[in-house]
């Protein structure tokens, strides 16, 4: 999915890269990600800067949080940032793009099938919980100790389960959030269906929890986790100064589109099986030559060579 908000077309850096065989070995080495400490972001960052060092760019990466990663994008600190997760950070993002004096081109979207809500053991959900509108049933209220599991608090899900409670939304008003942070609210998750008890907890799209948990997340008929039941994009960001210089390397960020199935199984890797980004990286990308064909369709190195032949030689990437 393609937005509007693009001081820069894709076309328009299409015409520059045409006016010279040079244009590309012009452009920047240096490309700076904001990385803030989200394993799916860590491994995408680490896929994308991977390739663009391939190319002859020299891409740095800062962990920083979301706050500090729009200041520092529309002061021109940074260059891209891979997760801008909207609804969840809709404030940050619509502010970015106010006024007549936008810094930022939004690249679209780079996961399909990301989403957040209310995830309960499939055996939960098949003894009849399968929307949040029954949450506050005392049939099931009751063996939930009327509890949410939740990450930090001021993350971007607290900050809409605490509107949930305080606006009562699903008859919530007098539930308990238990927030502590992602790898604590896992543990209680992974407790409760090694004892095959209870629990509801604030889940999400890509993520390994996806793979290693048998879960399933209720209808959310309130769209009280975003629109159309808490679906969710993941935009690529870059700012205008970057997309304007880096007409080549703007477009292979553009081209950067992953499944949630994909996702989830890098963040696996990484976060549940603790390998370094930069194995996981490599791996996804020698067993998804096709894709990665695609994500190098009309991009060169800086030299001005094609990039795909370039990259699966140095990757030792097979025939797509």
């Amino acid at each position: 999915m393609k937005v509007s908000h693009r001081p820069l077309s894709l076309a328009l850096a299409g015409s520059l890269l045409a006016v010279s065989g040079l244009a590309h070995a012009e452009e920047p080495a240096q490309v700076r990600f904001s990385v803030p400490a989200w394993p799916g972001v860590t491994v995408k960052t680490t896929l994308a800067s991977t390739l663009l060092e391939t190319l002859g760019y020299a891409p740095q990466q800062a962990e920083l949080g979301s706050t500090i990663t729009y200041q520092a994008l529309n002061q021109n600190e940074l260059d891209a940032f891979l997760a801008a997760w909207l609804p969840a950070q809709q404030g940050m993002y619509d502010t970015s793009f106010e006024g007549d004096d936008v810094k930022l081109v939004d690249l679209g979207n780079n996961v399909d099938g990301a989403r957040l809500g209310f995830a309960v053991p499939t055996y939960v959900y098949e003894a009849g919980l399968t929307s949040a509108e029954d949450l506050d049933k005392a049939e099931f209220a009751d063996r939930l100790n009327r509890t949410i599991y939740s990450i930090e608090v001021g993350s971007g899900m607290s900050d809409t389960l605490n509107g949930a409670v305080d606006d009562d939304t699903y008859g919530l008003g007098d539930w308990t959030l238990s927030e502590t942070s992602t790898p604590g609210m896992l543990s209680a998750v992974n407790s409760a269906i090694d004892r095959e008890e209870w629990i509801v907890f604030a889940g999400w799209t890509p993520h390994w929890m996806n793979i290693e948990y048998d879960v399933r997340y209720l209808d959310d008929t309130q769209d009280m986790w975003g629109p159309d039941g808490g679906r969710s994009d993941v935009r690529t960001l870059v700012t205008g100064a970057f997309a304007e210089s880096n007409p080549n390397a703007t477009r292979l960020l553009d081209q950067l589109e992953f499944t949630a199935e994909q996702q989830s199984a890098m963040i696996r890797g990484f976060s549940y099986e603790e390998r370094d980004p930069e194995v996981v990286a490599l791996e996804w990308l020698r067993e998804h030559p096709a894709r990665v064909e695609a994500f190098l369709d009309g991009v060169t190195t800086r030299d001005g060579e094609p990039a795909w032949p370039v990259v699966q030689q140095a990757l030792e990437i097979p025939d797509a």
